[in-house]
């Protein structure tokens, strides 16, 4: 097919970037103090650290504007809280307490003795805390009903060795109490009676109130500290947690990455060090591989130091930006020093410099100028978490940018000089290029370097790159190779698509604490018991509604009736304060089809059951809103949560008598499920849309910026894919890590497209081999140093950052895969030598030294 160039841009650019390269060669000590003293200014902004670490998991972790937040102010403003009367299930937020979960150790029944005596015992070691002198304890700071502190049921039953208990719900006092979120791991008979129980969880609810805030704060700390201690406790097994617990975890965590990070440098140094070593010790590039990792350190620094300044939040997932501006400035690095490597050596530094930049930051400003874009937009996601992980990127990823052209490339020049001066890279004493009869073994193999290629006048090629260009190029180039390529890719991508079709969303929001966590521990036991009984679930009836009117009124009935109908509801288990009021109604023979008997009768009926006062909103002759409640069951994963939100909407929606809502606290988080895809989609979109428009600039080909396009669904696709099969859900932290991941992985795609474009080889097949002499080495470099740096982070006790580097590790594998397998098959099939490539390259020649 005929190929047309779009160089319109690109060769303006590349000899702009020659002059730069020219004056940073010249002028080398300026282009490097400057960013080392813009970075030492900038890095005081650390100090503000802790004053703009901001967790909160509701704010950060969840859509601003979820519609289970807009429910939730309704709840509020037309259900107030009866601090009086405190019921859990009418909570509009998670309330203020404290839980323990005890699981028998010696037997599988912890109704029985010796276990319930233990939990006896416990429990009033909790009511006998006291946080101050004076003696407050629990039964001042409690929540309270009826004025005594609400109550855990199950221990009542336990102390006075009731027996006969039903589950889920058992006749006791003066009705029917639910017993499904105290009991776990529950075993019964065919008349419902429990046989077994191997776990029970308590509650300590607290006054809420402002006034009372210091009070619970002081007791929820003497709780866990009581719960920490594990003596006297033969006989069960307790885990705690409270309603601080989670952000108080995160927020022990925000800096914990830190150490990580320095170890990852660390590792990257060595890695680099040991891949730029050379057995010539003039042209030794280990100098250059420690000041390549640091500029990525200074590119960090000067980055967070501003925005800390400026009041940008510091987030939990802010701690993985590092170690992504790691493997782009180890990417540039390898890049740089490669083009480096194919100069003159004879030339004079500038000279070598205008070359060296006239590829190479070619190259790095195509990827800087999708990875930029992408990021800033990413400021306007729903999540501010991800809003501040991508302000703290994109500017990360500038810094680095310009750090790689002036800081680096001035210590490039430097040493380009150590080297035109034939100079030892350690003691930079001057050296023989040859080895000298007249001293010792020892000084021949120590002090001796300046060698190069006579024939090329460049530096000898390194096995590695020997490998590429003499054996891996030719062999990939061979039809048959080619057919086996394109067979693996058709396979590859119909393993990605099946793993795609089992992707799984869903994020437990434990998952941000540590393994060892009394957090984790709790949650984990939380599931495996009690999973039976999930979230009570508020119905709610927006709007004015004639409650007396009994057609209206079966119609409402009729769409309860549909709640209870689905899979995940216990039909039986179900509060409705008009239910009992129609029934009220019966036993006092009242005719509650009439309005005005309607209205007058609910006072006395409140007074009666004060808690479904609770339950109406009445305002003179019209109640503006009402709510019931169902019981969910079964819900044992946050995919069954997503699943159990869809349909309890979708039964809303089918409802045609009032406007319905539904509402529990948790939702808040479930919003998010919502957003996650459409943002990953999106976020997929811009990236593509924006490689399109550089790639078409920069790149001068349109069918090679296509094929570079074309590689961020394929990498997508594989991403997605491995992910569901090596069990990672798409939750809002993956899909922050993804979507940094993906646009990253572009790079080696666009690094050997770009170089493809630029070879003066007449052949597609030859360029190709040109591509993978020039970049296959540096390429590899880049992403194996990354991948083992970061490795580190698969020891980490934190889910945030394994599922980072499980991520990083299939974007870096795929995107090599991609950049130095699959691309340069395609390249060869979809572009060809014409009359106007011929020019072109004479062009190219007339250039070139």
């Amino acid at each position: 097919m005929g190929c047309r160039r779009t160089d319109c841009l690109s060769r303006p650019l590349s000899n702009l970037f020659e002059k730069l390269g020219s004056t940073v060669g010249s002028y080398p000590l300026y282009f490097f103090v400057i960013p080392v003293l813009i970075t030492a200014s900038l890095s005081g902004g650390f100090v503000f650290l802790k004053d703009r670490e901001d967790n909160d998991l509701e704010r950060q972790f969840t859509p601003k504007k979820g519609p289970s937040k807009a429910t939730r102010a309704f709840v509020r403003e037309n259900f107030p809280y009866n601090t009086s009367m405190f019921s859990e299930n009418r909570l509009y937020d998670k309330g203020n307490f404290a839980s323990l979960i005890a699981v028998s150790k010696n037997s599988n029944n912890i109704l029985e003795s010796p276990a319930s005596e233990d939990i006896v015992r416990l429990n009033e070691k909790i009511l006998d805390i006291s946080v101050d002198r004076k003696g407050l304890g629990f039964s001042q700071v409690c929540a309270k009903a009826n004025g005594k502190c609400f109550s855990n049921i199950i221990l009542e039953l336990i102390g006075g060795n009731e027996t006969g208990i039903t589950y889920p719900e058992h006749n006791h006092g003066s009705g029917l109490v639910f017993l499904g979120s105290a009991l776990g791991g529950v075993v019964t008979d065919a008349n419902s009676t429990i046989q077994r129980a191997q776990a029970v969880k308590l509650y300590y609810y607290l006054n809420s109130q402002e006034t009372a805030a210091k009070a619970s704060k002081l007791w929820l700390r003497e709780f866990k500290a009581l719960l920490s201690d594990e003596m006297d406790r033969k006989n069960i097994d307790v885990s705690y947690y409270t309603s601080k617990s989670k952000q108080e975890e995160i927020d022990s965590h925000t800096v914990d990455g830190f150490p990580l990070f320095l170890i990852t440098y660390a590792c990257a140094i060595s890695l680099s060090v040991i891949s730029c070593l050379r057995s010539d010790h003039v042209r030794n590039k280990m100098w250059v591989a420690v000041f390549g990792v640091l500029t990525s350190g200074l590119a960090v620094v000067s980055s967070f130091g501003l925005l800390l300044y400026i009041g940008v939040p510091f987030v939990i997932t802010v701690a993985n930006s590092p170690f992504l501006i790691l493997g782009i400035g180890l990417n540039n690095m390898f890049i740089m020093v490669s083009d480096w490597q194919h100069t003159h050596v004879n030339d004079p530094v500038p000279k070598r410099m205008g070359h060296t930049y006239k590829e190479a930051v070619m190259s790095i400003t195509i990827t800087a100028l999708t990875d930029v874009p992408k990021f800033f937009i990413g400021v306007m996601s729903d999540f501010p978490s991800v809003q501040s992980f991508c302000l703290y990127t994109a500017t990360s990823i500038i810094f680095c940018y310009v750090y790689t052209i002036t800081f680096f490339g001035a210590f490039v020049a430097l040493n380009g000089r150590r080297e035109a001066s034939n100079r030892h890279w350690l003691t930079c004493m001057k050296v023989p290029s040859q080895k000298s009869a007249n001293q010792t073994e020892m000084y021949n193999i120590c002090c001796v370097g300046g060698s190069y290629d006579k024939f090329t006048g460049a530096e000898k090629k390194q096995p590695a790159s020997n490998f590429f260009k003499d054996y891996y190029g030719p062999c990939l180039m061979k039809p048959w190779v080619k057919g086996v390529v394109v067979f693996i890719y058709l396979a590859y991508l119909a393993t990605s698509v099946f793993g795609c079709c089992h992707m799984q969303q869903g994020i437990e929001l434990y998952d941000l604490a540590a393994d060892d966590s009394h957090v984790t521990k709790f949650n984990i036991k939380d599931r495996q018991y009690f999973y039976d009984y999930g979230p009570s679930v508020m119905v709610i009836v927006k709007g004015k509604l004639a409650y007396w009117d009994k057609d209206k009124r079966s119609q409402l009935q009729a769409c309860i009736e549909d709640f209870k109908e689905l899979h995940f509801i216990d039909r039986d288990v179900y509060t409705s304060w008009l239910d009992s009021y129609l029934s009220y109604g019966q036993e006092k023979h009242l005719n509650l089809d009439d309005k005005d008997v309607f209205l007058s009768n609910l006072p006395p009926f409140f007074d009666l059951y004060p808690f479904f006062k609770q339950d109406v909103n009445q305002t003179g002759d019209a109640i503006h809103a009402s709510r019931f409640f169902i019981q969910t069951v079964n819900i044992t994963k946050a995919s069954e949560e997503i699943e159990m939100l869809k349909i309890l909407k979708s039964t809303v929606g089918r409802c045609q008598a009032a406007s319905l809502l539904v509402y529990n606290h948790e939702f808040i988080y479930f919003d998010q499920y919502d957003v996650v895809v459409k943002s990953t989609i999106k976020n997929v979109g811009v990236i593509t849309a924006v490689m399109l428009v550089v790639s078409l600039l920069l790149i001068p080909n349109p069918v090679c910026s296509l094929l570079v396009t074309c590689s961020i669904g394929s990498v997508t696709a594989g991403v997605n894919g491995f992910m569901a099969l090596w069990d990672i859900s798409l939750d809002s932290i993956s899909m922050i890590v993804f979507t940094v991941c993906i646009g990253f992985t572009v790079d080696f795609s666009a690094h050997v497209s770009y170089a493809f474009v630029s070879s003066e080889k007449p052949r597609p097949e030859d360029k190709a081999v040109d591509a993978l002499s020039s970049l296959g080495y540096p390429i590899m470099q880049g992403a194996l140093s990354t991948v083992l740096g970061v490795s580190v982070l698969s020891m980490s006790e934190f889910h945030t950052f394994r599922i980072f580097f499980k991520i990083f590790f299939l974007v870096m594998f795929i995107g090599m895969v991609h950049g130095l397998v699959f691309m340069p098959v395609f390249l060869t099939a979809g572009t060809c030598s014409s009359d106007e490539d011929e020019k072109h390259e004479e062009d190219l020649k007339s250039s070139k030294f």
